[in-house]
């Protein structure tokens, strides 16, 4: 065999032997599950990251704590730390501001504006604590230099406790939506089902009503005791004796009753009949009163 023809033998074999490595490797990678692989590339899974991947530094930005102002930030370090709201460690609490709006200024120098006209207040009020001033100064300056910030801190809390509880407060098309019916509506009219049973409760309901309303009459009537005293007298005279029930037999009403059971006891009382009985529970019989001779 020439040399030539030995070196494209060995190449061959090389070659040969190079491309199944790759196919043993690739049937290894699709063999492993996607749950092993960092990320799949073109559909591929990645067992570990390449070694010159590259990520921009202003790529990831993470923003812890979000505020909405100076105001804000200088109440979250007071009430994150337990501070006395009337009494705030000037020190402490500006160099914390100080670190923060150093974050700002990084990346939003606009944004830090205000935040930088806070700090300068807070440095001054902390200056001014540290100078040593007289009893006079203090009475003309109004007492503590604080004063001013405790009272804006105490006005924006009550502000921002007041937006929370309102925007707790159901709003529509954030927390609910109105519900909407669609309403078929026909030029047929449609007259409802009655029964018998509807009919018959509806005209038990009127009788009952009518007996609400009833009004009830007293009419005058002149009656005569007398007269009734002559006309006893005159039904005496034909029997010798009457009981006591038929003498009211077909006298009407209760008030003509009344009138003649009065006529009745008139007469007695005047000692012109006699109202007699055997014995406990017979019959009463009036009869008329025997005149002496």
């Amino acid at each position: 065999m020439l040399p030539d023809e030995a070196a494209a033998a060995v190449a061959l074999a090389v070659t040969g032997s190079v491309a199944l490595a790759d196919r043993a490797d690739a049937a290894a990678t699709r063999a492993v599950p996607d749950g092993a692989a960092r990320a799949r590339l073109y559909g591929e899974p990645m067992l570990q990251m390449p070694s010159d991947l590259f990520i921009p530094p202003d790529a990831l930005e993470i923003f812890l704590d979000a505020f909405e102002g100076p105001l804000d930030l200088l109440l979250y370090l007071i009430r994150k730390q337990n501070f006395n709201i009337l009494d705030i460690p000037m020190a402490q609490v500006t160099l914390q501001y100080l670190k923060y709006v150093d974050q700002i200024r990084l990346h939003n120098l606009e944004l830090a504006a205000e935040y930088l006209l806070m700090a300068a207040m807070l440095i001054e009020i902390k200056s001014r604590m540290l100078l040593p001033q007289r009893h006079l100064e203090l009475d003309a300056d109004g007492g503590d230099p604080r004063a001013e910030l405790v009272r804006r801190l105490l006005d924006y809390e009550q502000i921002k406790v007041a937006a929370y509880a309102l925007n707790a407060v159901p709003q529509l098309d954030r927390d609910f939506t109105r519900p909407q019916l669609f309403v078929e509506q026909s030029n047929v009219p449609t007259w409802p089902q009655v029964d018998a049973g509807d009919l018959q409760r509806a005209w038990l309901d009127v009788i009952k009503r009518s007996k609400l309303t009833q009004h009830h009459r007293i009419s005058r009537q002149e009656l005569s005791v007398r007269e009734h005293m002559s006309s006893i007298l005159r039904q005496l005279q034909s029997s010798r004796f009457v009981e006591f029930g038929d003498l009211f037999a077909g006298q009407g009403g209760v008030p003509i009753v009344v009138v003649h059971f009065i006529a009745m006891l008139e007469l007695a009382k005047e000692t012109l009949i006699d109202i007699t009985q055997a014995e406990p529970f017979a019959p009463i019989y009036v009869r008329l009163a025997y005149s002496p001779a």
